[in-house]
């Protein structure tokens, strides 16, 4: 969808009670003032009556923002049901472009109206491990990711667990982490004096597994440890637990009656902030269940920016932003009382303070703003210059995995109408379909360069009209075949191939036109695979896709074994279907024989045998890339080899076999003589310490030539120019990258 004035329009609504300060409410609260920084027109709908405008009333006085209340008679929170209904007919009377939804049951129900395909989910409230994860509830969230534009993640990892466990949701999540606004005039305290008690401050909802009732006894067991302590609570939402009928009234009793504990209540979120801000050290511990939850505490993170540190638990989220080093990690009561009585040393405590300031520098609501920026440019991108002002758009083909993302784009264009002719298989399709189709286009591409293209080159030289236009993209798997001497070039204006080398190739075996036969490289999500690396990556090679021989897995399995020579840590991941689980290639008695060849050498070596680990294909390429420091290419042949340019974007280092053609896609750095010549690359790379430097320098490379948003743009300016101003362009490319000196 496309905005039909100069500002995106966007409603919002968050299953939560703006009415408690809790984490949910200040997302809410963070959300709108994000989109209405990033420059969009929002619409806040309120779940609840407003019974205290404290997070409410600075949302009413943005410009644009409208925060549309509940009727000043309405008693209670709105349904799923109600609020769906709500939202639907608000989006009736003047669609909006996109809809910022929080809450799983509503997303759910929110899939079967017209706000499909308009959805900005947020995801929290979803198992996080796969055994919680349920046949039905699995359905539920395939839906919801169908129907989302993006799914809005709060962490990496949870961004990855999507990714893993529902194959619809890759492609699709991006990270929007919690964000952090100070109050006007609220600066990071200064640093603690020595000789004043220890101000704990904890604030947020009082419920078991928060640990609330076990840090009222914090004062009373540091003292014993000669730390004069105070302890401030701020919050007034004490939980009713079924599993613990007694603790609202235990809680009470304990922030009432603690010596040394000053309970101060609920209050708006900026005056929380000012009390936190007057304290030393914030308190986030919590019960171990909580250990593999992939949320991040909102108040940690503000706690951060106000220069206090915290305690937390140690779990791998924690030590990604913090750092595995950071002094006040704490899994147990005992635990807490002995950082906090080591906090009492200005070396600890000035560590503790400058890490949580560093960490929460990437949660700001400018941060907030440019990431929403960012996808506000993908979701809705600009019109291509000297486009003509609507353009219809068919693409056709049986398989168009490698043209989803163009499609997206394609579709989001300003003026722009796409229709799919999608086929059954390669050579199957309803000619009545088609014909409809191709009577309606302004342009048609053909994806492959198969029976499709014939059908569609045949039907618009009879019956075309002058301005249509036919894109062909030619892959290597058709060149060899019978289709491209069944064309007639005539009734094509564009052939697009991925590399130089199969574009040459592609004119001296049809002997068609030059100007005919263009190159448009693959597209990599250069946003999507930036991730953090994991722990010992450097180490550790990927391979992705074994199958067919001619990937040639086998010498890749020779850089590994040189390099487990000298250290045992290298490891080898191969991301890939099983040859037995394509029979067009396990029938073949050559390639069968050729990879029960290699597993019993895998098998039988005492070096390869623990340093070779088989993950399961999937669209989930780029949380698995993490984990990979150096991406392999020992192709026999290839046409454009997409993975190491997808390993390129995630941060690793590429390391490619000389096959025809390599070296006008990638770097000629990066290309090695043979095995032994890239695993000496590879161990000199790492024991050197130019991991980090290279890794750097092909990130940027793959970015200049076939980032996503460059190949998109390059296919809407072929697709959206009329004939004559296709014609008198220059033939649409990439640029190619630049050699190293």
């Amino acid at each position: 969808m496309t905005p039909k004035g100069n500002r995106v329009r966007a409603l919002v609504y968050g299953d939560v009670d703006l009415n408690i300060i809790d984490g949910s409410a200040i997302w809410a609260q963070a959300m709108v003032q994000a989109l209405h920084e990033a420059g969009v027109e929002v619409t806040f709908v309120l779940k609840a009556p407003v019974r205290t405008d404290r997070l409410v009333a600075p949302l009413e006085k943005l410009p644009g923002v409208t925060v549309r209340r509940l009727p000043e008679d309405a008693t209670s929170s709105l349904t799923v049901e109600a609020s769906a209904q709500l939202l639907t007919e608000l989006d009736a009377a003047e669609p909006y472009d996109l809809a910022v939804v929080r809450g799983r049951r509503l997303a759910v129900r929110l899939t079967a109206t017209p706000l499909a395909g308009r959805l900005w989910t947020y995801l929290t409230d979803v198992p996080q491990n796969v055994a919680e994860l349920t046949g039905s509830l699995r359905g539920e969230l395939a839906a919801v990711a169908k129907a989302s534009r993006f799914l809005l993640c709060q962490t990496e990892e949870l961004r990855c667990f999507l990714e893993g466990v529902l194959y619809k949701a890759a492609g699709k999540c991006v990270l929007f982490p919690p964000v952090v606004a100070l109050p006007a005039g609220l600066e990071p305290a200064g640093e603690r004096e020595p000789g004043t008690p220890l101000k704990l401050v904890y604030t947020g909802k009082f419920a078991p597994r928060w640990n609330t009732y076990e840090m009222t006894s914090l004062p009373r067991r540091l003292a014993a440890r000669e730390v004069d302590t105070e302890l401030h609570m701020i919050g007034d939402k004490i939980h009713n637990d079924r599993t613990d009928p007694g603790f609202s009234r235990r809680m009470r009793v304990a922030l009432e009656s603690t010596p040394g504990l000053v309970w101060h209540g609920g209050h708006p979120r900026a005056e929380a902030m000012r009390v936190t801000s007057g304290c030393d050290v914030g308190l986030s511990w919590r019960h171990s269940d909580l250990d593999a939850s992939l949320e991040l505490s909102t108040k940690v993170l503000e706690m951060g920016a106000l220069g206090v540190p915290v305690v937390l638990n140690r779990t791998p989220m924690h030590e990604n932003l913090l750092g595995a080093g950071y002094p006040l990690f704490a899994n147990s009561e005992q635990e807490v009382v002995d950082v906090l009585a080591g906090a009492a040393d200005p070396a600890t405590y000035a560590r503790a303070r400058s890490s949580c300031l560093e960490a929460a520098r990437d949660f700001t609501l400018e941060a907030a703003a440019g990431r929403l920026k960012r996808y506000l440019r993908q979701a809705f991108p600009p019109a291509t210059e000297g486009a003509r002002a609507r353009t219809r758009i068919v693409v056709a083909g049986h398989d168009l995995k490698f043209f989803t993302r163009l499609l997206d784009h394609l579709r989001s264009l300003p003026g722009t109408e796409v229709r799919v002719d999608q086929w059954p298989a390669l050579g199957k399709h309803d000619p009545e379909v088609s014909r409809e189709m191709a009577e309606w286009a302004d342009v048609v591409v053909c994806e492959w360069c198969g029976p499709n293209a014939v059908w569609y080159s045949e039907w618009l030289k009879k019956n075309g009209r002058p301005n249509q236009r036919l894109v062909v993209r030619l892959h290597r798997f058709e060149l060899y075949g019978a289709w491209p001497g069944r064309l007639d070039i005539d009734a094509i204006d564009q052939v697009v191939c991925v590399s130089p080398h199969y574009a040459d190739l592609t004119r001296k075996m049809t002997g068609w036109p030059a100007g005919k036969v263009t190159v448009i490289p693959n597209w990599v999500d250069d946003a999507q695979f930036g991730r953090a690396k994991l722990p010992g990556a450097e180490h550790h090679l990927g391979v992705i896709g074994m199958a067919p021989w001619r990937k040639r897995l086998d010498l890749a399995v020779d850089v590994l074994e040189r390099l487990r020579r000298d250290d045992p840590r290298f490891t080898l991941f191969v991301k890939s279907k099983l040859p037995w689980d394509l029979p067009w290639i396990w029938n073949r008695s050559e390639e069968r024989a050729s990879f029960e060849a290699l597993f019993r050498r895998i098998r039988r070596s005492p070096l390869l045998a623990s340093g070779v680990v088989f993950d399961p294909a999937g669209p989930d390429v780029a949380s698995w890339l993490r984990r990979v420091g150096f991406v392999l290419s020992t192709s026999d042949d290839e046409s454009f080899h997409l993975a190491p340019a997808e390993g390129m974007a995630s941060g690793a280092v590429p390391a490619l076999l000389p096959w025809e053609g390599s070296d006008r896609i990638y770097d000629p750095r990066w290309i090695h003589e043979d095995p032994a010549a890239m695993a000496a690359a590879i161990a000199a790379t790492v024991a050197e310490g130019r991991w980090e430097d290279e890794r750097e320098q092909a990130r940027a490379e793959v970015r200049r030539s076939y980032s996503l948003e460059l190949v998109c743009d390059r296919w809407a300016e072929l697709l959206t120019l009329s004939r004559d101003g296709a014609a008198g362009r220059t033939p649409t490319t990439c640029p190619a990258p630049a050699p190293s000196a």
